[in-house]
């Protein structure tokens, strides 16, 4: 746990507690770097059900969820819907190399505001977790 000093400079400087779910190693590894190197604390794993457990160990622990959507076992739509049943409170974004139209809707129907599209920029990335 953080402690309230380190709590109160993360909230003025923007810093965000990130996971992010992609089953390409490569993909969380680029995440991870493009992320922490703007300051935010991330931690990433390779499935949804990895990515559920670690939310129901750690809660409160995260303020924003990055899924991928094609995912062996348990796919960014499981989690989502997994999050929303636990009642998650924080932001989740899917990212994904492509979505048809009903599933992008099922995802804006479970409160997802944010898909973006493979290749992600760095920069949009990094814009996504700012986002309010």
């Amino acid at each position: 746990m953080l402690s309230p000093t380190i709590e109160k400079n993360d909230a003025k400087n923007k810093t965000k507690r990130v996971l992010y779910v992609d089953d390409m190693r490569e993909l969380r590894e680029v995440a991870h770097l493009a992320l922490t190197s703007v300051g935010h604390h991330v931690e990433c794993v390779a499935d949804g059900a990895d990515a559920f457990d670690m939310i129901m160990t750690h809660s409160g622990a995260y303020d924003i969820v990055i899924s991928d959507h094609h995912m062996a076992g348990l796919n960014g739509i499981g989690l989502v819907i997994k999050l929303r049943e636990i009642g998650y409170p924080g932001k989740i974004a899917i990212v994904s190399s492509e979505l048809n139209r009903e599933v992008a809707e099922e995802y804006h129907e479970l409160g997802v505001k944010r898909i973006l599209y493979k290749p992600v920029e760095l920069s949009d990335l990094r814009a996504l977790v700012l986002e309010d």
